[in-house]
């Protein structure tokens, strides 16, 4: 057995699945931020904070 034994690390294709994996929940919050509804809210809430009395 090597340093830390025979599950010490991620392997290539570990590392390509997980990276994968990072970019499609990055890409489906990009989604879900630039969506209509989402944009309508931000730009009420910070209508709302500038226009505050």
């Amino acid at each position: 057995m090597g340093i830390g034994g025979p599950d010490a690390g991620m392997t290539t294709s570990e590392y390509a699945v997980g990276t994968l994996g990072a970019c499609a929940v990055a890409a489906a919050l990009y989604k879900v931020a630039t969506s209509a509804a989402v944009m309508e809210a931000l730009h009420a809430a910070l209508d709302r904070a500038l226009h505050a009395t």
